[in-house]
């Protein structure tokens, strides 16, 4: 029998015994099986955080991040492979493309990240704060990576996906991990795996798999290690509770099954858009994945007067899916990942069943397509209905992880609030609903108990990802019964494998650990203007203070003529009294524009391409005629700006071929008292030299 490999400690290792057997979810046939006995989990941890965490903590944000770009260029080109393997999981192309394009994608997401981080091996994170009267102490936060290893224990229903969103975020902040997956379908992960540590692309140590009991692995871990989860809340809850993660204080993320819900609005009638639009959602998130979703919906709530309408067009909808084998094309909906998954669904659905009925579809029959329905793990779906929801709460407490779904009545709006909490806690909820006036009050009122809310209508629907979609740049997760925890985010997901550090000291000194500048310090000569050196040349802290420029009345009047910007504060006939003003102010806007005539350097072509932007403006004083403006401009900081990547040549645009990098400048605006007037970071796109 073929049995799975473990990479471990830079090799592929068998595991002893027999290990557990795993099978087609389509055929019913034995694929191969899994072991992991023998293994020495605290050698494996070792070698995370002595040879794959120094590799990774070396390189900065910047090279990690074009670190996962490779790595998700090179799966892509596996594709076939992967998609193959996937059909023996019991998933259609449909399910396939969410499972593995959509992991692939995460790491495209997390590698644009970098460009939020500097190219350092750490960041700062958050404002600086002056802490002295004369400006000579302050503080500022950094986060740098931590010197253990991410554990990720993964669900079965998406191998690929819960694999590669989370060793992203881990990856990109520094940190190596170990991957646990489940093993009723790791024979896919570890599909993929091998890919990746083929590719070469990774750092020896940064990636390891285990295909099999996790064994005592949790009990090697330490208070610079982060354990994630994704499975049963039952499960999650045993695995926090290990003596080490509490003693250690190690963090732990969970994303448990959740009862989530979707809510009918008031408004919504037969024929309306939104009506259709609320019954594809539930079809789709019922068969999709077989209903084997951390995300699914698993309550529908609809107003008492419209459940039979309701009911019987889920039920409609759903006789229109064709059952079977996933790799033939006219079918929709899969099997289950095994028939250990088909049995425990049927028994959560029989605990259903002592408080509801079902009004869609059978546990006992289901007709497949180019299958066997006994040999395969196939289900029928599963429409039920609870009439009386706040009594009969089974609905809110037992989880049928697949095709299953319960309908259930409300009054009013406030009542389908209540009954959304109900679910202790949820990954996502979805209101369907043309009024924007219920949409704000369901989102008010049930925010708290859900990591994510949809609102759905025919404005967004065609665009829109769904309700059981979680995406790279936004929270996942939920509090209560989906675990409290929250992944992925943006750069929220890549902080918790940080550590926040408070930083303490005078402005030059912080500056010159952190590589920026920071307001106050000792600013540098830079030899020759600035704007006259190449990308490599520039210093964080060079430094130009200019002459000085008399601001008149005319040249104020000549502004607003220009600009049109006629505001009473810039018209010298104002009665100025019960203002803000004394007399005349100039625009802001016309000394930042003043400002750019100061210091830059514009007398013969130098290497700044182009300004980028304005960041953090601020006029902080008014500035009337009489008054003597200076700037002083410093480097803040420098961003490398990757060759763009253009596959299709008609695409290529001027300036694609040029290499460098984006330049921050802190431009402080100076009055005749030295007092500051004004500030703002502006950018410009600087050329390399070589």
């Amino acid at each position: 029998m073929n049995k799975l490999g473990n990479y471990i400690t830079g090799n592929w290792i068998i595991g002893d015994g027999d290990g557990q057997t795993l099978y087609n979810a389509v055929t019913g046939e034995s694929i191969g099986a899994a072991s992991t006995k023998g293994l020495d989990f605290k050698s494996i941890t070792d070698y995370a955080r002595t040879v794959g965490n120094p590799a990774l903590r070396k390189m900065t944000f910047h090279a990690r991040g074009n670190m996962l770009k490779a790595l998700a260029l090179h799966l892509r080109n596996h594709l076939d492979k992967f998609y193959a393997i996937s059909y023996q999981t019991g998933a259609t192309k449909a399910d396939s493309w969410v499972d593995i394009e959509g992991g692939i994608g995460n790491l495209f997401s997390n590698a644009s990240l970098r460009r939020k981080f500097p190219d350092e091996v750490f960041c700062i994170d958050g404002e600086s704060h002056n802490l002295s009267e004369h400006k000579t102490f302050m503080g500022t936060h950094i986060l740098s990576p931590k010197e253990g290893v991410a554990i990720h224990i993964n669900a079965f229903n998406f191998p690929v996906w819960g694999m590669l969103e989370k060793i992203a975020v881990n990856l990109l902040a520094g940190m190596p991990c170990i991957v646990k997956p489940a093993t009723v379908t790791s024979y896919l992960t570890e599909a993929v795996v091998k890919e990746i540590i083929a590719s070469k692309i990774l750092p020896e140590g940064a990636l390891q798999l285990v295909c099999g009991s996790a064994g005592d692995l949790l009990d090697h871990v330490t208070s610079q290690d982060v354990v994630t989860f994704t499975g049963s809340a039952s499960t999650g809850l045993m695995l926090k509770s290990n003596p080490i993660i509490l003693r250690e204080a190690v963090p732990f993320n969970m994303e448990a099954d959740s009862l989530n819900c979707i809510v009918m609005g008031e408004d919504v009638e037969p024929g309306m858009p939104e009506w259709d639009i609320f019954i594809k959602e539930i079809r789709k998130e019922m068969t999709l994945k077989a209903g084997q979703r951390c995300t699914g919906i698993r309550r529908i709530f609809v107003q008492e007067n419209k459940m039979e309408d309701v009911w019987k067009a889920i039920g409609t909808s759903l006789s229109q899916t064709v059952i079977g084998n996933p790799l033939n094309t006219k079918v929709r909906m899969g099997s289950l990942a095994g028939q250990s998954q088909r049995k425990e669904v049927k028994e959560q659905v029989q605990k259903l069943l002592a408080s509801s009925q079902i009004v869609y579809g059978s546990l006992d029959s289901v007709d497949v397509v180019d299958a066997d329905g006994n040999k395969g793990a196939f289900m029928s779906p599963v429409l039920l209905m609870n009439e009386n929801p706040f009594a009969a709460t089974a609905a809110h407490e037992v989880e049928a992880f697949g095709p299953v779904s319960t309908i259930m009545p409300f009054k009013n709006l406030e009542e389908a609030v209540e009954l959304s909490k109900l679910g202790k806690g949820s990954l996502c909820s979805t209101i369907v609903t043309a009024d924007y006036k219920q949409a704000r009050q369901y989102v008010i009122g049930a925010a708290t108990h859900h990591g994510r809310i949809l609102v759905l209508n025919n404005e967004c629907a065609k665009e829109s990802t769904g309700h059981g979609s979680p995406l790279p740049l936004l929270v996942h997760g939920g509090p209560g019964r989906a675990g409290g925890g929250e992944e992925m985010g943006g750069i929220r997901g890549v902080k918790p494998y940080l550590q926040r550090t408070a930083l303490q000291g005078s402005p030059t000194t912080i500056t010159a650990i952190t590589n920026v500048y920071q307001p106050n310090a000792k600013g540098k000569d830079p030899g020759k203007h600035p704007f006259t050196k190449y990308f490599e040349e520039l210093v964080i802290g060079d430094q130009i203070i200019t002459e000085k420029r008399v601001i008149t009345a005319e040249d104020i009047d000549k502004f607003a003529d220009l600009s049109g910007d006629h505001f009473y504060a810039h018209i010298k006939t104002t009665d100025f009294t019960g203002t803000m003003f004394e007399q005349q102010v100039a625009h802001g806007y016309f000394i930042m524009s003043l400002a750019a005539g100061l210091f830059v350097d514009s007398y013969e072509k130098n290497p700044v391409l182009l300004n980028y932007g304005i960041d953090e403006l601020r006029f902080t004083k008014p500035v009337y005629p009489g008054a003597e403006v200076y700037i002083r401009f410093t480097c803040k900081e420098k961003l490398p700006n990757d060759k763009r990547v253009v596959e299709n040549p008609e695409d290529f645009k001027r300036g694609d071929d040029i290499e460098k990098g984006i330049v921050k400048w802190l431009v402080e605006f100076f009055d005749e008292t030295d007092e500051i007037t004004g500030v703002a970071t502006i950018l410009t796109m600087v050329a390399r030299k070589i």
